[in-house]
């Protein structure tokens, strides 16, 4: 059983005309005799109001109109699968042309004409029409808006409600001359695409919508890794190495890539080791700090032992120093005879 059929049964059942009908749901008569015959397909329900309208005033179930229009919707979509998608009409392509930003307008209408409706027509097709669309379900229920964009299209209020319905069940496939006019021509100002990117800026008419403009980006991001590395499971299986690690430098390991290698669970001791070392960060500290430190050892517990200077220079040229010592340690064992402390001249 199909929309149709419910509601013409439902209409005799009560005693209705369809011009009654019309009304409750705030269409045009016309409307709805197109979709009693079956001329035009039930919109989808998540994208209109009629259902709820309908369905009250024939004092059906909640929710029953919407059903049967689901189930009809994917019974059709199956049946058309198998289509190849049409080509826009020319006059929706030099809409959409016309409304591209003067600077790009040549650039693309060359690439549309070599790939009639490629991937590039489709992308800039279907993000107008989604930003149109957005516009046009949340400014559904106001009066005044309607009004205002019946005006501009020349048409009653009963009719525009009409065509949004419509509207809002078109896409990038099947979108109509009528759609354009009534639609994307009044309601966008101008658009405008990056062609290394891909990102859009899109402004509409401020007259109907006041300092409405949307960007989209493309960003690139690298995929989520599913599984955590098996060496870094057995690391973490052994306390006596990782059991004293933070949660915040557990998170830092997991986030470690590789690109298709495995690393053992030595690396990631090691890893955890270099993450303590201050020797390996800089810390960040004021001059006057820097004065008061340079020189002096540091207190009691504030880094390793090992370190005696907050500045990297410092340690470096202790590091240097240490090394020196070891050095001439090495070489006087090696001689077999004690060093000789040097005097100071006076």
């Amino acid at each position: 059983m199909d929309v149709s059929l419910v509601i013409r049964q439902r209409l005799e059942e009560l005693g209705l005309e369809q011009r009654d009908l019309a009304a409750a749901a705030e269409v045009t008569e016309s409307y709805i005799s197109q979709l009693l015959t079956g001329k035009k397909l039930p919109p989808e329900p998540g994208r209109t109001d009629i259902y709820d309208k309908m369905g009250k005033f024939l004092k059906l179930s909640t929710g029953k109109l919407t059903k049967l229009a689901d189930h009809q919707r994917k019974e059709v979509l199956k049946r058309n699968l198998e289509d190849p998608p049409k080509p826009l009409f020319r006059e929706v392509r030099e809409l959409i042309l016309r409304k591209c930003a003067p600077g790009k307008e040549k650039q693309v209408r060359v690439i549309f004409e070599k790939q009639p409706f490629g991937e590039l027509e489709r992308l800039v097709t279907q993000k107008l029409l989604d930003v149109v669309k957005r516009v046009a379900r949340d400014e559904l229920s106001s009066e005044t808006w309607l009004h205002s964009v019946a005006r501009l299209s020349g048409r009653s209020y009963e009719a525009m409600r009409v065509s949004i319905l419509e509207f809002l069940d078109a896409d990038a496939f099947n979108l109509s001359v009528e759609n354009c006019v009534s639609f994307l021509d009044p309601l966008i100002e101008s658009w405008d695409i990056d062609l290394a990117t891909f990102g859009m800026e899109i402004v509409l008419n401020r007259r109907l919508i006041p300092g409405y403009a949307k960007k989209f980006e493309f960003v690139e991001s690298e995929s989520p890794q599913s599984a955590e590395e098996p060496g870094l499971k057995e690391f973490l299986r052994h306390q006596s190495v990782s059991g004293d690690a933070t949660e915040e430098e557990i998170e830092f390991l997991k986030r470690l890539r590789f690109n298709g290698k495995h690393p053992m669970p030595l690396y990631y001791y090691r890893e955890l080791q270099n993450l303590r070392d201050p020797l390996h960060f800089r810390a960040l500290v004021t001059g006057t700090m820097r004065k008061k430190t340079t020189g002096q050892s540091q207190p009691a517990g504030s880094v390793a032992p090992m370190h005696k200077y907050l500045e990297a220079d410092g340690i470096e040229k202790q590091m240097q120093l240490n090394s020196r010592k070891r050095a001439i340690l090495r070489w006087a064992g090696r001689r077999g005879s004690p060093v000789k402390k040097q005097k100071g001249k006076s």
